[in-house]
């Protein structure tokens, strides 16, 4: 990210960030049952629409649902089932940040596959 530390530097890089960053920043957190079936020791990667997802946080806490859209302009995932109603009385998706969410399975294409190849291997348990 940015050299700084200062907050206003903080807010002012994510909001002027390139669309290859900010990709990166609607990562969210791997599972643990799928990050041993991947057999990986990442910890997060970008999400995709069509990604199974639970939440972590807030109201909807311990809810799945299928990502719906991920907004890179707010940098921002809207999943599926996760609505409130409105003042007209139709329900609309919420907005949930990225960093609320766990991944918890999702369609490993090529691409995909290789980003993960490249991060290291889980680490054994020691007994």
């Amino acid at each position: 990210m940015e050299d700084s530390a200062q907050p206003r530097k903080q807010r002012k890089f994510r909001f002027r960030a390139p669309l290859h960053l900010r990709k990166k920043m609607v990562s969210s957190r791997i599972g643990a049952e799928l990050a041993a079936k991947l057999g990986t020791g990442r910890r997060s990667v970008p999400l995709r629409k069509g990604d199974k997802v639970k939440l972590m946080r807030g109201e909807h806490k311990g809810k799945t649902g299928k990502v719906m859209e991920v907004d890179l302009s707010t940098l921002k995932v809207y999943v599926e089932g996760i609505t409130h109603r409105n003042a007209k009385g139709t329900e609309k998706l919420i907005p949930i940040d990225p960093s609320n969410l766990m991944l918890i399975e999702g369609e490993f294409s090529k691409d995909r596959l290789a980003m993960i190849a490249r991060s290291p291997k889980r680490k054994e348990e020691k007994k």
